[in-house]
């Protein structure tokens, strides 16, 4: 069972005579999804009452709500104030995704900078650590944090960067984003067994039920020697990955994610198009 949808506004909202944010779930159910992510990634500005209202009616079409947190948050930085806000933030991302209704925040990691990237991981670590006690210090302990794969080599977040980082507290579940995975390693998820080696290594450091559960962010990325250089289509057929083995592994191992599509402009209709492949690989939609 999973849930899709597009991350922010597609260019057909507009298109469609679609005006307002609160119109997304009415717009979502006209597609035939049932997620989407508010994207928060240059802060969190939405208002209280904005952001009950636009769950209120999520709720009513049977749409479920994620959030996309910051991106200038930075776990590892060695500067001890950028650490202290980036908590700041992630606390400010979780309060607007319970006012949502929804209870899942994406959040980036940072780089190395002159660290080493164990010791980069080492900070992070420490950094969400500190993030999860003002989360319940605030009341707001069923809202996940989830730490995102990147895209390009220099950042910290490669999937074992990232399932250790989940290791900090069991709640944490893992942002598993294919098309950053595959531009990272310039490549190297397209195939059906290394696909799967990703589910196996979910499973095998965070557990079968994580595993089930994960998030995910899905898009074809155009890459360079340096890894992730811009988002692209569905129509794009030189760089990846492909949805197919996803949606297969994801039946296989029985998991109900969350896939949140980031294509450029177009990433409602490509969520229809992974939400009819995962139906096609024999998987069943979930609802609220």
């Amino acid at each position: 069972m999973a849930w899709f949808g597009p991350a922010g506004t597609p260019e057909s909202f507009s298109a469609m005579g679609f005006k307002h944010t609160e119109q997304m779930p009415q717009y979502l159910q006209s597609m035939g999804l049932t997620a989407f992510e508010y994207q928060c990634g240059r802060g969190v500005r939405v208002r209280q009452e904005a952001a009950e209202k636009l769950g209120s009616l999520a709720r009513e079409r049977n749409i479920r709500l994620t959030l996309h947190a910051p991106y200038y948050i930075s776990l590892s930085s060695l500067e001890e104030e950028k650490r202290i806000n980036s908590i700041q933030y992630i606390l400010q991302s979780a309060q607007a995704c319970h006012w949502m209704g929804g209870n899942r925040i994406v959040v980036h990691s940072g780089s190395c900078a002159k660290m080493t990237r164990e010791e980069a991981v080492a900070l992070a670590k420490e950094t969400l650590k500190k993030a999860q006690q003002a989360l319940d210090d605030a009341g707001l302990s069923d809202i996940h944090i989830c730490p995102e794969t990147m895209g390009k080599i220099n950042q910290l977040g490669s999937l074992e960067e990232v399932l250790e980082l989940c290791t900090v507290d069991d709640r944490f579940l893992p942002c598993i984003d294919f098309g950053h995975l595959n531009a990272r390693t310039l490549g190297g998820l397209m195939t059906r067994e290394a696909v799967g080696q990703v589910f196996e290594e979910i499973e095998n450091k965070l557990g079968i039920d994580r595993l089930r559960r994960f998030h995910s962010h899905f898009s074809k990325i155009q890459y360079t020697s340096g890894g992730e250089k811009c988002h692209l289509t569905f129509a794009d057929t030189q760089y990846g990955p492909n949805f197919e083995p996803v949606a297969e592994w994801t039946v296989k191992k029985g998991c109900r994610p969350v896939f949140i599509c980031e294509s450029a402009g177009t990433q409602a209709e490509d969520a229809c198009t992974m939400r009819d492949l995962f139906l096609a690989a024999g998987g069943e939609l979930s609802k609220l």
